[in-house]
């Protein structure tokens, strides 16, 4: 019977892929060696190798590689095109081009000015491969997600809050901790079971967070297209501005968006993470990473 990963033993091999990836991120030129990694984890070869290829599929050399600012890079040159075809197309065909199956509306410009007054948010914390995530939602649908590393989820839980200062705020990790467990599975990502998601801001935030959502697993683009796409090709800093106030971080997928010149650039909840994030991705098309 194949193993299963639970989300803590996936959680857990995160933090020591993380803290791989910041050591590789400082000596990735000096290309270290499997077993320089496994001496410093006080870990055999071969495990660490394995603990690797099970969370993301990838080995540490080909992690890496795929996480350099060269890869980023191919992913911007190659995803001009298929960005420009799935403005085009919306999101149908084999290539699932928004590959959580998302279905959103957005709060109206009054309840957003509001600052969320009359509204009533449920939140709870869980585990991901990415350490601790925050799940916020209204009866509407999702409308937050964050992420922690261990010790700083009440700052992550004040951080959310202060986009919605108003709202009135439960916490329900029975309520949140369903939607959780699709949103972290591919298995689970289906077509007719779509993530009903509600986006709460600004009607330019909302337009750039729908096209956010036309990003296709894979893929990259930049502030600079973004601002060209809605129709305000001026607008890049405030698209940079609108991409890192997106409330749905992973679902809406921000960490896709590069620097002009290919850069990974920042990340709200940290460029490291940003970083596992595409690798776990990278993993996802080549068949390798599960999460159960």
């Amino acid at each position: 019977m194949e193993n299963v990963i639970t989300f803590k033993e996936a959680a857990r091999d995160y933090e020591l892929v993380r803290q791989n990836l910041d050591y590789l991120r400082e000596h990735w030129r000096e290309q270290p060696s499997l077993d320089l990694l496994a001496e410093r984890n006080g870990l055999s070869a071969a495990h660490l190798q394995r603990l690797f290829m099970r969370w993301a599929g990838l080995s540490p050399k080909a992690f890496v590689q795929a996480l350099t600012i060269d890869q980023a890079r191919k992913l911007l040159r190659d995803s001009a095109s298929v960005l420009e075809t799935s403005y085009e197309v919306g999101l149908s065909g084999p290539g699932r081009l928004h590959d959580l199956f998302v279905t959103h509306e957005g709060m109206t410009p009054g309840a957003y000015k509001a600052r969320g007054k009359g509204l009533t948010i449920s939140y709870g914390f869980h585990d991901c491969p990415f350490g601790k995530v925050l799940l916020m939602m209204t009866d509407q649908g999702i409308c937050g997600l964050a992420f922690a590393d261990a010790g700083q989820e009440d700052a992550s839980l004040v951080d959310m809050r202060s986009r919605w200062p108003e709202a009135r705020f439960v916490e329900d990790a029975a309520a949140t901790a369903g939607p959780v467990a699709r949103i972290f599975n591919p298995g689970r990502w289906k077509a007719e079971q779509p993530l009903r998601i509600v986006f709460i801001g600004t009607e330019f935030e909302t337009r750039v967070w729908q096209t956010l959502l036309k990003i296709p697993l894979g893929s990259a683009t930049t502030y600079s297209h973004i601002a060209g796409h809605i129709g305000s090709p001026k607008a890049s800093r405030a698209v940079g501005a609108a991409v890192g106030r997106n409330p749905i971080s992973f679902v809406v997928p921000c960490h896709r968006v590069l620097g002009k010149s290919g850069s990974l650039c920042g990340y709200h909840w940290g460029l490291t993470r940003k970083q596992a994030i595409l690798g776990w991705e990278a993993g996802l098309l080549t068949g390798g990473s599960r999460a159960a």
